[in-house]
């Protein structure tokens, strides 16, 4: 089978398109034939090396695919032959095949396409924990979404809504904010234009957001920190903006402020029924059209470089996903 492989730490461009063998099936594990996989950016971490999980050398990215089961083990009960999936992974994504852990598989809602598919297990199963576990996002609550155009911002935006939640989007530029508006936001803010902490205030009587949702970091951050309600909680989600912001204690300590982080993938081995809670909720969402993913491009698998890299240029809206030859 093909498969994208990355040899040593490296960027984009150094990944190579290579035939390898199939990825062995043990115990527990359900094999896919991939049609379609999605593109994190926590790909462009995994293959530089700087992300949580390094796996031995050579491996394959990708972190959710979408395809048909063709093969289970014994023990496998929650899927069999023939069912149409989605499924997580720590990496191996970026192939014409993947084997997955029974707990990882997902048997998709009907209408649910490949592409689709694809492009919804890390970006929809993270804002779900990030607003309804870790934040506790109440209905008629003030929202506020960091970089609300882009894959994860999108969802939290949608999520956001179907919570009861009013949502204050900010991303750069008119056309990333309209596509925030048709997704379902109240407010919109032009951070190139407009100052985050003064239009959130603003649009809040003074009073600030209850809930900041950030997968910018940086200077997102610091308005966030000067616009929050008094008990106001801030979900670090990462740090697209690519600067990691240093929180000063003496704000959180006045204002009752909660930072909290969320590391979705670690749900996944730590706490897996809480993933199969999320997706029963978010393909219910789906299936009565609250939830929309947007995906702004494909790409064929030997195009994976050019897809890291229009991601980490911050070209896309929503999601970018790789679909095989044939489907």
């Amino acid at each position: 089978m093909r498969a994208v492989l990355c040899h040593a730490p490296c960027g984009p461009g150094e990944l190579s398109l290579d035939e390898v063998p199939a990825p062995d099936l043990a115990a527990g594990r359900v094999r896919i034939r991939v049609a379609a996989a999605g593109v994190n950016f926590a790909d462009t971490l995994i293959i530089a090396g700087t992300y949580q999980t390094k796996p031995a050398y050579p491996f394959s990215p990708g972190m959710e695919v979408a395809g048909t089961v063709v093969e289970c083990a014994a023990d496998v009960h929650r899927c069999r032959p023939g069912d149409r999936v989605l499924a997580t992974l720590d990496y191996g994504g970026f192939a014409e095949e993947a084997v997955a852990a029974e707990t990882d598989v997902f048997v998709l809602p009907d209408g649910m396409d490949f592409p689709t598919a694809a492009a919804f297990p890390v970006a929809y199963g993270t804002s779900h924990l990030a607003l309804g576990l870790r934040a506790g996002l109440a209905p008629g609550e003030v929202l506020v979404v960091h970089g609300a155009a882009g894959g994860v911002g999108l969802t939290a935006v949608e999520i956001g809504k179907a919570m009861g939640a009013t949502v204050i989007a900010t991303a750069g530029g008119p056309e990333k904010l309209k596509i925030a508006a048709a997704h379902g936001a109240d407010h919109l803010i032009d951070y190139r234009t407009e100052d985050i902490r003064t239009r959130v205030k603003a649009l809040t009587n003074e009073v600030g957001a209850d809930v900041v949702y950030d997968a910018v970091g940086g200077t997102a951050f610091e308005a966030s920190l000067r616009s929050i309600n008094w008990s106001g909680r801030i979900l670090v989600i990462g740090f697209a903006g690519g600067d990691v912001p240093q929180i000063p204690a003496n704000i959180l300590l006045v204002k009752n402020i909660s930072v909290i982080g969320l590391n979705w993938g670690s749900y996944r081995h730590r706490d897996p029924t809480r993933l199969v809670e999320a997706f029963r909720d978010l393909f219910a969402w789906y299936e009565a059209g609250r939830l929309r993913p947007l995906i702004s491009a494909t790409y064929p698998l030997e195009a994976v470089p050019q897809a890291f890299a229009d991601l980490k240029a911050r070209k896309a809206t929503g999601k970018l996903v790789i679909r095989m030859a044939g489907d």
